[in-house]
C-alpha cells in the first residue's frame, strides 16, 4: 500500500515510517521540521518538507504520491505549552487536520489512522481506563485532540471515511535495533530526562509530587513501547471499516510510579541519578493506566515489550550512543 506519515520525521512517527517500510510498503514522510528530525526518517521513505496548512501542497504530494492511506502524527503535544497558548494547539492540532482532510478528499483518499491521547477523558472516574470513559478534557491539548476526533466521526458519516483513533498512554523506548530514537526539543518525557542525567547533560531530575494516594507517593502512568504502539497502527489500518470509525486505549494494562522509573533507569544505566523533590504540576491525576483488553479481544494486538527495564534499555542502547541526539 502507498502510504503517507504525517509527522514521519518526529519521535512515533519516524518509527512507524521505519517499520511499514520493513514491513513492504511505499511509504511517503511529510513533516515541516518544526519539532521532528530528518536524520530520523528512513531513507528509504520519499521525504517531503511542508506543512498541514498548506493544503494544496498537501493535495500535490498526495497526488503524485498516488497515496491510499494516511497516518496522522503531527501535533504539538505539550500540555503545559496548550494552556498558556492555546491558539497554537487549536491552529496545529484543529486547523491543520482539517486542511490535511480537505487535502484527502481533493485525492480521493479514505483511509486515516489519528493519533489521539488519554488527555481526552481528562481525570477519569476509575481505574483501570476503558474506552467507555466520560471524555472531560482539562487542558487545550486534550481537548483539541477530542475536537478532531468528532470532525472525524462527522467526516466519516458524510463521506465514508474510514478511521481509528487510537488514544494513547505515555509512550517511551526506542526502535528495538537502535537505529532512531527520541529527542525532543525541550525534553520532557521521564525516561529521556533521565538519562540525560546518566549521561551528565543534566544535573538532576525534578521529582513533580511526593504526596499522591499512591504505592510510593508519586504519580503512576501506563508506559507504552513506541514499536509496540506502531504495531498497533498497522493492525488498525488493516481494520478500517468504510464509514465507521476505531477508538482504542494503546497501553500496557498497569502502571508504573515514577520512583519505579527511577529505580529502572539507575539499574540500566548502572548510574546513580540525582533527584530533587518538587511540589506537585497543577492538573496531574495521581494514577492514569489503560484496560486495553479492547483491542487483544476484537483485533488481537497486546503489547510485547511489557517490561520496565525492557523499555528503559532500549531507550538506553540509542541515547547513550547519541548522547547529542540527531545533532551527535
Amino acid at each position: 500500500m502507498n502510504i503517507c506519515v504525517v509527522g514521519g520525521a518526529g519521535y512515533i512517527g519516524s518509527h512507524a515510517v521505519k517499520l511499514l517500510v520493513e514491513k513492504g510498503h511505499a511509504v511517503t514522510c511529510i513533516d515541516n521540521l518544526s519539532n521532528g528530525h530528518s536524520a530520523a526518517v528512513d531513507p528509504r521513505a520519499a521525504f517531503f518538507v511542508a506543512d498541514l496548512a498548506n493544503t494544496f501542497q498537501i493535495i500535490d504530494i498526495f497526488q503524485k504520491q498516488k497515496i491510499e492511506a494516511v497516518m496522522h502524527f503531527a501535533a504539538s503535544a505539550y500540555v503545559g505549552e496548550s494552556v498558556t497558548d492555546p491558539r497554537k494547539y487549536y491552529r496545529n492540532n484543529v486547523s491543520n487536520t482539517v486542511s490535511m482532510l480537505d487535502a484527502m478528499h481533493a485525492a480521493h483518499i479514505k483511509k486515516l489512522v489519528f493519533s489521539s491521547t488519554c488527555a481526552t477523558y481528562g481525570i477519569p472516574d476509575k481505574m483501570p481506563m476503558t474506552e467507555d470513559l466520560p471524555q472531560r478534557p482539562i487542558n487545550p491539548y486534550g481537548e483539541s485532540k477530542l475536537m478532531v476526533e468528532h470532525i472525524l466521526r462527522d467526516v466519516a458519516k458524510a463521506e465514508g471515511l474510514a478511521f481509528a483513533a487510537p488514544r494513547y498512554f505515555n509512550v517511551a523506548g526506542c526502535a528495538p535495533d537502535g537505529s532512531i530514537g527520541e529527542d525532543h526539543r525541550p525534553e520532557t518525557h521521564i525516561i529521556p530526562v533521565l538519562l540525560n542525567v546518566a549521561l551528565g547533560k543534566k544535573s538532576h531530575m525534578d521529582l513533580y509530587g511526593t504526596d499522591y494516594p499512591t504505592k510510593d507517593g508519586t504519580c503512576v502512568r501506563d508506559y507504552i513501547h513506541v514499536w509496540d504502539l506502531v504495531e498497533a497502527h498497522v493492525v488498525l489500518l488493516e481494520a478500517l471499516q468504510p464509514g465507521k470509525g476505531l477508538f482504542y486505549n494503546l497501553g500496557v494494562g498497569r502502571g508504573y510510579s515514577n520512583r519505579e522509573i527511577i529505580d529502572s533507569v539507575q539499574r540500566v544505566t548502572g548510574k546513580q541519578i540525582a533527584i530533587k523533590e518538587a511540589p506537585r504540576r497543577p492538573g496531574d491525576p495521581p494514577e492514569l493506566y489503560a484496560l486495553p483488553a479492547k483491542i487483544e479481544k476484537e483485533l488481537g494486538w497486546k503489547a510485547r515489550f511489557t517490561n520496565l527495564d525492557e523499555i528503559v534499555r532500549t531507550a538506553w542502547t540509542w541515547s547513550s550512543a547519541h548522547p547529542r541526539g540527531y545533532n551527535g
